[in-house]
């Protein structure tokens, strides 16, 4: 059995009713030329007749809320789905689908993940919807899984199930098993990170007074702060990369502060719509990794991430002036975080963000906002990805919301485009999907200020 981290815990803790704590894929294949009307039936009946175990993390059930265990009475049937949508279905149809499923908490008595295969979408193509406890792993170890179950060759032909996919990789697998620490070592290694994170929340008493540095306690009020239901709605749409990194360039930031530019101005145009703009910038909580390629613990699934705030700067019209201070404020709170190791990074998080934690798992704290919303960046894929020959043409992250959080954005990089998936609870928000109308025209309107 292994200890839950205490992020981990944190993720089980949160969850009720309205806040699933699960996070999804919605990955989207182009059937390859020339395969049978069956393709899809094909792949299914392979799947769940193949009798191979699954593969770690699949394999974990929750124990006693603070262990894992490997689960060995594992049944397919409680994970897998098939769905045929009427022909031809749009991009709506699957949204609408994926955002009633999103909604569903899944069963803490199985490992908590399943996998939907949607058959009957428009242009030849079907999809895969794939959500896991948040608990199990972080967006970018979820992401690292994909691409070690899909294959770069489209001729390359795969007989196990996603869930076992890993076996295929058995000399890789080691690597990706967190390692199982006893409890006594778990707490010695938290004592020993303890100071270094005392001493950085001691620098904030200084560090406050720069005029990037933001605190728990300035985000505004705002619509998207409001007690969730357990409705979702999904949204998703395609960008070209070299867009964003075009304009990265030419004001010499990085193309992560260009997307939450994107995403500001976006907001901004949707708070305008229906007269919710606040006056003070809304504040968003931004993930920030702490895996380093160069560490082997790196690698392992789970949860390894912190969190920074960031400036939206949605108060300005000027969307220069917005990307400006995006940037001056990320810069700021990357370079806290890069003076700690990351369980100190963890603790000061906890101690840091604790207000805010206490606020989404209790309410006690009804007129307080840590943040506004949550967006989210994880890297995907350099190289297109096939699965049985079928082409990946898109990958969505599909991510929470939290209580009075009612708001997430989260986008991959895969190939040459970013992906974007938000997701809102649909009773608090209406029309969420016009933000990625706006974020085209932010895209634009930054693309027409370079061209003069």
């Amino acid at each position: 059995m292994r200890l839950l981290t205490a992020i981990d815990q944190l993720f089980i803790l949160l969850e009720n009713r309205n806040q699933p704590m699960h996070i999804g894929g919605l990955f989207l294949f182009e059937i390859p030329d020339g395969a049978s009307d069956t393709f899809v039936s094909d792949l299914v009946q392979q799947m769940v007749t193949q009798k191979t175990p699954p593969s770690f993390p699949f394999n974990q059930v929750l124990y006693h809320l603070a262990w894992w265990k490997t689960d060995e009475n594992f049944e397919v049937d409680h994970h897998f789905r098939h769905i045929a949508l009427p022909k031809p279905a749009r991009i709506r149809e699957l949204l609408t689908y994926v955002s009633q499923e999103h909604s569903k908490l899944l069963n803490r008595a199985k490992p908590m993940w399943e996998c939907h295969i949607i058959e009957g979408i428009e242009g030849n193509r079907f999809a895969l919807y794939f959500k896991i406890h948040h608990s199990m792993v972080d967006g970018i170890a979820a992401i690292r899984l994909v691409k070690k179950s899909l294959s770069e060759s489209p001729i390359e032909r795969i007989s196990l199930p996603i869930w076992s996919l890993m076996t295929r990789h058995r000399h890789q697998l080691d690597a990706l098993i967190p390692e199982d620490k006893s409890i006594l070592r778990v707490v010695k290694e938290q004592a020993l990170a303890i100071p270094p994170a005392i001493k950085a929340l001691a620098k904030n008493v200084v560090e406050r007074f720069h005029k990037d540095y933001i605190t728990t306690t300035q985000a505004p009020d705002s619509p998207l702060n409001q007690p969730v239901s357990s409705s979702r709605r999904i949204s998703a749409q395609s960008y070209e990369l070299i867009r964003f990194q075009t304009i990265a360039k030419h004001y010499a930031v990085t193309v992560n502060d260009v997307i939450l530019a994107i995403c500001s101005g976006a907001l901004r145009r949707y708070l305008l719509d229906i007269n919710g703009l606040p006056k003070k910038p809304l504040i968003a909580f931004v993930p920030l990794s702490l895996r380093d390629d160069n560490d082997s613990a790196s690698q392992h699934v789970g949860n390894q991430i912190t969190f920074i705030l960031a400036n939206l700067a949605t108060h300005l019209a000027d969307p220069v002036a917005r990307l400006k201070t995006i940037n001056g404020s990320t810069k700021n709170s990357k370079k806290r975080f890069s003076r700690m190791k990351q369980a100190s990074s963890i603790i000061y998080s906890g101690i840091a963000y604790s207000r805010a934690g206490l606020q989404v798992l209790t309410g006690l704290f009804p007129d307080y906002r840590g943040f506004n919303l949550i967006i989210s960046n994880v890297p995907g894929s350099h190289q297109p990805l096939y699965w049985q020959g079928a082409k990946l043409q898109a990958l969505y992250p599909v991510s929470i919301v939290l209580n009075d959080q009612a708001m997430n954005i989260t986008l991959c990089t895969y190939v040459d485009k970013i992906e974007f998936c938000i997701v809102t609870c649909s009773q608090i928000l209406p029309h969420s999907q016009r933000l990625l109308t706006y974020m085209e025209e932010e895209i634009r309107q930054f693309e027409s200020l370079m061209r003069n």
